[in-house]
């Protein structure tokens, strides 16, 4: 491929295009002497470039990629230190040489070949990328859903699912500490922000399946996010339609304390009001985050991590007017709305943790941590809605107006649902090194204690009669025949439980790399164990254990071409929270099991040259045995478990990625994923599972203009095959196996940067910027009609039901400015 074919498969999916600039990355970190203090001056010379360290210690400086460069650190009072490094393209790494008076220096330190993520299967994420990706809720998620085997049919939402599994059976670790997210919340447009302030990121992994011990007890994946320690004071915002973040982080002068905070404010008006629905809508997501260290000795340092999240959601609807149909019977659905909803979901989250280096091979950490929640979910909505055919006379001054009602009704949904949970967790890590054997273990004790008040009910009127329950006997024939029976909700839960469950979990891993011949070749073995008790008012205490082995092999065989190939297997266990010991009728059983999946995933990866610049093709192969399985349903992002395992499952698919510098100095990927999941209830047969997304295709593209390098254009696409669903929440699945329509949706964002790293300007307006960049976003840029979930209403004449889509959020332009002082 030429790069004018290149530059014409961009024109097609978007009419830019745009070309190439030098390719280098970047080298930081803190120069330090053998008594933990910052050295300044400190010489480094990297070719023809170079820098000195300022008071702190600290020196960024740019070197060309894709080669082996050399780079030198001299000092008068010094030893001088020399190290080799071979960086890709736009990549940050950081160097923390310690210079020492009396000792030799190391001689080379060389960075290349495949890294310990590579053999892991881990897919790494640059955060300049997750940063300048437009999406309608852009951050770390935004543009995980363009990996292969990561899938979401909703832009509003956060939440993910992964090679057939549901929202809930995700990993999240903020500096290795799992992470939270709010239980009540049921649409997407009710999350706001996501747990992870992507201003503070400094590193973003992420492994899809066949992880390894060390990671806790869920069943598809792991998003591991380390925070960053700053070495330099600085201020950064970005401020769009959409919302505002600052972040200020700054270290002392002697090195050993340091801290960030970001505080973040969103939102979602002008996403909501693009919708169909006209509403009065009033959201408010904020929330503050904090990384602090401090380093007491060489061997100690102290760590805190903490969270404090506001989130309202004030929802009043107006109307509503959809249209559906065909072109030979259009029809629409016309709603008028009284009442409103208030929601408020209040989290907070604070973390200690303690590192001591005993020596250069073991370190030991204790990690103390809270997460408390309160939430509030209050709503009294009536709908009442016309059903009926459109004109569709062109000229006509009523075209598109329901002239002729094929049906009358409406329904009455009441919500008072009130969650306070607070997770308590004491945990003890480690790790070992000898030789090429590492060792790593942990032993963690979490008491989750949750209160939890459950009361909704809904009343459906639909043609001048009130609804039976599905599990009614009673035949209601109104207004043929008078009904005498007990007028009865058509769906009514209350519940109110008080639930304490205890974890004692601890794994043990061993890593070793190790040479067959003239190949090189790594192994993982490793086993968790992890005992829960459930108890509380009015439940009788049941505890469980299981026992979870794992392994990983890779090897890079010694061939001309550069492959890797690995395979990981064990079994994962999921043991059931809260949400999945309760009900449909919101009864708490203590008796759920874990669910249980035996994985295998083969992998390979393939690094080579194209255009001579580096590319690499990653293809996974994987397969679950998945049994104890605990059915659920899924309503937008609301997961109902029927806290029974009674069903069996398996997932098999294929994963494919082709990243690299399809332009040369940005990285860009193209996903293709095919993935089938299916289970057995109840011995009835298979059905495909609510995330059966059989085929999956996703493009990140990043180009800048050839005579302008400082225009910037960030394509984001994704195209989903439909997920079965879009059923009553009460409906036997058996009975409704339909698929709501594909998925299709690409964002694009333009962006000039005004100000950047390499720009010095001693005077000026932007002499105080260390970056600046304007741009604008266009969100669903073919707009796409797309919908999550159908709303139910009935014909009085043929008493058929009708499912209308309800529509996610239409073609939206936003304003984007990003500032660095």
């Amino acid at each position: 491929m030429t790069y004018k074919s290149l530059s014409v498969f961009v024109v097609l999916l978007l009419l830019v295009s745009f070309t190439a600039i030098a390719q280098t990355g970047t080298l930081k970190g803190v120069i330090l002497n053998s008594t933990n203090t910052p050295i300044s001056d400190v010489n480094i010379t990297a070719g023809n470039s170079g820098t000195t360290t300022d008071e702190n210690g600290y020196y960024s400086i740019k070197i060309p990629a894709n080669q082996e460069i050399t780079v030198v650190f001299t000092h008068i009072t010094f030893k001088s230190i020399t190290a080799t490094f071979n960086l890709k393209n736009g990549e940050d790494v950081e160097f923390h040489p310690v210079m020492d008076e009396a000792v030799e220096q190391m001689s080379t330190v060389v960075i290349s070949g495949k890294t310990r993520k590579d053999v892991q299967g881990i897919i790494t994420l640059q955060p300049e990328t997750i940063r300048n990706i437009p999406g309608a809720n852009s951050g770390v998620e935004n543009l995980l859903k363009t990996l292969p085997g990561v899938s979401s049919n909703n832009e509003l939402s956060t939440q993910y699912s992964v090679r057939g599994g549901n929202f809930d059976e995700n990993l999240v670790y903020v500096n290795g500490i799992e992470v939270y997210r709010p239980f009540l919340i049921r649409s997407g447009q009710q999350e706001g922000l996501s747990f992870v302030n992507t201003d503070l990121v400094q590193n973003v992994d992420f492994s899809a399946g066949g992880f390894q011990a060390k990671y806790g007890d869920k069943l598809s994946s792991v998003l591991d996010i380390t925070y960053r320690k700053p070495y330099q004071f600085g201020v950064s915002a970005d401020l769009s339609l959409l919302g505002a973040s600052v972040s200020v982080e700054g270290r002392s002068k002697d090195s050993k304390f340091t801290g960030i905070v970001g505080m973040r404010y969103r939102d979602n008006s002008l996403l909501v009001n693009a919708k169909e629905t006209e509403t009065n809508y009033d959201p408010k997501f904020a929330d503050v985050q904090t990384f602090l260290t401090y380093k007491f000795t060489d061997k100690f340092q102290l760590s805190f991590l903490g969270n404090a999240s506001i989130n309202k959601y004030n929802y009043e609807p107006e109307t509503r007017q959809t249209n559906f149909g065909t072109l030979q019977n259009p029809l629409a659905l016309l709603v008028f709305y009284e009442g409103q909803e208030r929601d408020k979901y209040e989290t907070y989250f604070g973390a200690l943790k303690g590192t001591y280096l005993v020596n250069d091979d073991l370190t030991l950490n204790l990690i103390a941590s809270s997460y408390h929640t309160v939430e509030e979910e209050h709503f009294d909505i009536l709908a009442q809605y016309r059903l009926g055919e459109v004109n569709t006379n062109i000229g006509d001054e009523d075209l598109g107006e329901v002239e002729f009602s094929e049906g009358i009704g409406g329904q009455l949904n009441h919500g008072r649902n009130d969650l306070d949970a607070l997770i308590t967790t004491i945990e003890h890590q480690g790790s070992y090194k000898k030789d090429d054997n590492d060792f790593e273990w942990s032993i963690k004790y979490t008491n989750e204690d949750i209160r939890d008040r459950l009361v909704e009910w809904e009343v459906i009127d639909s043609a001048g009669f009130s609804i039976n329950p599905p599990s009614s006997d009673a035949f209601n024939d109104q207004p043929y025949s008078p009904y005498s029976g007990p007028l009865e909700p058509f769906q009514n839960v209350r519940a109110k439980n008080k639930t304490q469950i205890d974890r004692l979990q601890a794994y043990l891993q061993w890593s070793r790399r190790m040479d067959i011949g003239n190949n090189e070749a790594w192994l993982n073995v490793g086993a968790r164990a992890h005992n829960w008790t459930v108890s509380g008012e009015g439940i009788e205490s049941t505890s469980q254990t299981v026992f979870s082995p794992r392994a990983q092999f890779a090897i890079k065989p010694n061939w001309d071409k550069d492959m890797l190939f690995r395979i990981g297997t064990g079994l994962y266990y999921q043991p059931p929270f809260y949400r999945e010991l309760r009900d449909s009728s919101g009864t708490v059983r203590p008796d759920v099991k874990a669910q249980k999946s035996f994985h295998v995933v083969l992998g390979n990866d393939y690094s080579f040259k194209m255009w001579d610049r580096p590319f690499k093709l990653t293809t996974e192969a994987y397969y679950k045995k998945i049994t104890d399985v605990n059915p659920y349903t899924l309503e937008n992002v609301r997961i109902r478990y029927r806290a029974k395992n009674n069903a069996e499952a398996y997932a098999y698919g294929l994963d494919m990625r082709l990243n690299g510098e399809f332009v040369p100095g940005t990285e860009s990927w193209f996903s293709f994923g095919y993935l089938k999941t299916e289970e057995n209830i109840d011995d009835r047969g298979y059905i495909a599972r609510p995330t059966d997304q059989r085929l999956k295709f996703a493009a990140l593209f990043q180009d800048y203009v050839p005579s302008l390098p400082k225009m910037k254009m960030y394509l984001n696409l994704v195209y989903n095959t439909g997920l079965p669903g879009g059923s009553p929440s009460y409906a036997d699945p058996y009975e409704y196996q339909n698929r709501l329509p594909d998925y299709k949706r690409a964002d694009v964002g333009f962006q000039y940067v005004i100000v950047d790293d390499k720009d010095d300007y001693q005077s000026g307006w932007r002499k105080p910027f260390k970056y600046l960049s304007i741009g604008i976003e266009i969100f669903n840029v073919f707009d796409v009609q797309n919908s999550i979930t159908n709303t139910w209403v009935r014909d009085v004449y043929s008493k058929r039901q009708y499912a209308i889509p309800n529509y996610l959020t239409p073609r939206v332009f936003n304003v984007r400015t990003s500032m660095r002082f």
